[in-house]
């Protein structure tokens, strides 16, 4: 069981659809915000903390333009009130190079 306020990994958080949904959610909430156009990418990492909800602090990936770049979203989830919102979203750097393979 989960303790209140302790954070920890979101396993498979790279594969979750849950958590995609809620990266994707921080990606349109901050393209609104902001006016911008930031396309999302994949999730990177994820980590959730108990709450009155859940917190997940999600590290993903999204193109800014011809860019790919690496961001921190916080999202606070109330499942039962139907309610979510970013508390957090903020950029953490360029994104690292895909592996290229020579051919």
């Amino acid at each position: 069981m989960a303790m209140p306020g302790g954070v920890k990994e979101v396993e498979g958080s790279a594969n979750s659809v849950k958590i995609e949904n809620l990266a994707r959610f921080a990606v349109a909430e901050h393209n609104k915000k902001e006016n911008s156009a930031l396309e999302f990418k994949k999730v990177v990492n994820a980590k959730e903390q108990v709450v009155s909800g859940m917190m997940y602090y999600i590290t993903l990936e999204a193109m800014d333009g011809d860019k790919k770049k690496v961001y921190e979203a916080k999202v606070w989830e109330k499942p039962w009130l139907n309610f979510k919102e970013v508390q957090e979203f903020k950029l953490v750097g360029d994104a690292p190079p895909a592996a290229s393979s020579s051919t």
